[in-house]
């Protein structure tokens, strides 16, 4: 089972999820988005917390009010931190999660830990902790699928806005090649005009150019 929790700080709404227990974390670890954004208590046992970052967010620009709702969340659940003041969350992106084989159930590492940010968390806010608690929602998503489907989809974007670029890179060397054409025809015709001018001007002063000049004065 998964716990989802939604966020109005922000607009468009968070979708912020937990598993309900250890185990449960191990699928959400291993069937994790690319765009969602891990938090635990630091140094001490709590639920691993996701949020779900929408298509033009970035894990390292959450909004203070969104960290604060999360930071509430995932010290409200944990046996430990719920109790304590002045502890400090830990978050970083699902993909600089590291999971190996003699890790307990639930546990992690990390990739990189420069990867890894820090809020901290003075007190509990029981407002917060409230108004996110009334927004709970209870599923049994099969994660394996939904990832499935997701990659399916961001897949099916990636090639589409690949498409969308070679055909805009299309269209440039188009028009450039049609700007460049102009410019020939355009040095073409010049160079007769030029020529044509020329012999204009070189024509013999017994011809029909001194009567023109004698006309025109």
């Amino acid at each position: 089972m998964v716990l989802y929790f939604t966020s109005n700080v922000v607009s468009p709404s968070a979708v912020i999820y937990m598993g309900k227990d250890k185990f449960e974390n191990e699928d959400l670890i291993k069937h994790g988005f690319e765009q969602d954004v891990w938090f635990h208590v630091d140094k001490l046992s709590s639920a691993h917390v996701y949020l779900r970052l929408g298509p033009d967010q970035t894990w390292d620009a959450i909004p203070s009010g969104l960290l604060d709702d999360l930071a509430q969340l995932v010290k409200a659940n944990s046996i430990e931190g719920n109790k304590k003041n002045n502890i400090t969350i830990i978050y970083t992106p699902w993909s600089n999660l590291k999971k190996t084989g003699d890790m307990d159930v639930g546990q992690v590492s990390f990739k990189k830990n420069s990867l890894v940010k820090r809020v901290y968390v003075a007190e509990r806010i029981n407002d917060t902790v409230n108004r996110l608690n009334k927004t709970k929602v209870e599923r049994f998503p099969d994660l394996a699928q939904e990832k499935a489907d997701h990659e399916r989809i961001a897949r099916r974007q990636e090639k589409q806005k690949e498409a969308e670029r070679q055909q805009e890179e299309y269209n440039q060397i188009q028009e450039l090649k049609k700007k460049a054409s102009d410019r020939s025809y355009a040095s073409i015709f010049d160079s007769e005009a030029m020529k044509g001018a020329s012999n204009y001007r070189n024509m013999d002063h017994d011809g029909d150019i001194d009567a023109f000049e004698e006309d025109f004065m």
